[in-house]
């Protein structure tokens, strides 16, 4: 007999406030035990060094997390000018200092029109970039380096927050696939003194902003009070199944993950077509190759989300990827 998948089925996305020093893998590994979730994913790897907002998605919602992976982010940074290290943050070891008391706020501001808009940057030795299936920084940790190209990549926004102490504060709306510890550490080198990311905090991510965030400490504070009565043996773990319905609370529905995409209702015999793999003759007014998103039209709650499907030719749409029945 086939062994059962330990976890329950629950899906929906959690704004997580991810921790300095942890990895996004474990803060994930953290969420899905809390919630006792059979399935889930992160949306975007945050660096150990860096805090803020990860989206972990549950269940059947990991089935849309890579439209929150081609998303724009937002960050708040602190580059430390006139120390460079081999990970280009505080989190590297330090290959040289250099003196730094003689740049100005004007030079900096002279800088920062250069990394505005479309521009090329060499992803980090430290990222989580692939080559050959590695990811670049388990290369980089073993000592090897190879060559990255360059990539072009749009930075929507770049504002100078403050300077002061040789720390540069920095607010950025960037494309998928940018690099901060990159733009930090290529002004350092357009100011001549070098420079590493001391901190850094992401505050969006695609629809989700930092309001929506949590923390895992909230999480805790949720079991705990759920389970306090509970007699425990030694050795044992409190039963965290009180603790779920407020848990659940905190999850966005499937579909906030793109909210961004068109949107048509369809009647329960078109939905039971494109589950069995069908074209269906639904006209749409929207592009040929167009993604929308899928309701049915028989139902008013969060169940009402069918998942996504392409348009076709004379607006047809074929299932593209679509929640489980």
């Amino acid at each position: 007999m086939a062994k059962q998948p330990k976890g329950r089925e629950i899906s929906g996305i959690l704004i997580l406030d991810k921790p300095t020093g942890m990895s996004s893998n474990h803060a994930l590994q953290r969420v899905k035990r809390m919630f006792g979730a059979r399935k889930a994913g992160h949306t975007g790897s945050l660096d150990p060094l860096a805090t803020g907002l990860l989206p972990i998605c549950l269940g059947e919602a990991t089935k849309f997390s890579q439209f929150l992976l081609d998303s724009d982010k937002r960050y708040q940074t602190i580059g430390q000018l006139g120390v460079l290290t081999d990970s280009s943050d505080a989190d590297g070891k330090v290959l040289e200092t250099k003196p730094c008391d003689h740049v100005t706020l004007a030079d900096v501001e002279a800088q920062l029109p250069q990394f505005r808009g479309l521009i090329s940057q060499v992803p980090s030795m430290f990222s989580a970039l692939k080559y050959k299936g590695q990811p670049l920084y388990k290369l980089a940790r073993a000592g090897k380096t190879v060559e990255v190209k360059p990539r072009q990549v749009t930075l929507h926004n770049l504002e100078l927050m403050s300077f002061e102490n040789s720390q540069v504060q920095m607010d950025i709306t960037c494309t998928k696939g940018t690099y901060i510890r990159s733009i930090v550490e290529d002004l350092g080198l357009a100011l001549d003194c070098g420079a590493h990311v001391a901190q850094l905090r992401r505050l969006q991510a695609g629809p989700f902003v930092a309001d929506q965030m949590v923390t895992l400490e909230d999480l805790q504070a949720i079991i705990d009070d759920a389970t306090k009565d509970q007699i425990v043996e030694e050795g044992k773990w409190p039963d965290i199944t009180p603790a779920f319905p407020n848990l659940d609370k905190l999850l966005m529905p499937a579909d906030t993950a793109v909210l961004s995409l068109n949107a048509v209702q369809l009647a329960a015999h078109e939905i039971e077509s494109l589950q069995q793999g069908k074209v269906i003759d639904h006209a749409t007014d929207f592009a040929e190759l167009d993604v929308v998103r899928v309701y049915s039209s028989q139902v008013t709650d969060a169940n009402a989300f069918i998942g996504l499907a392409e348009v076709q030719q004379e607006g047809r749409l074929k299932a593209k990827r679509l929640m489980s029945t």
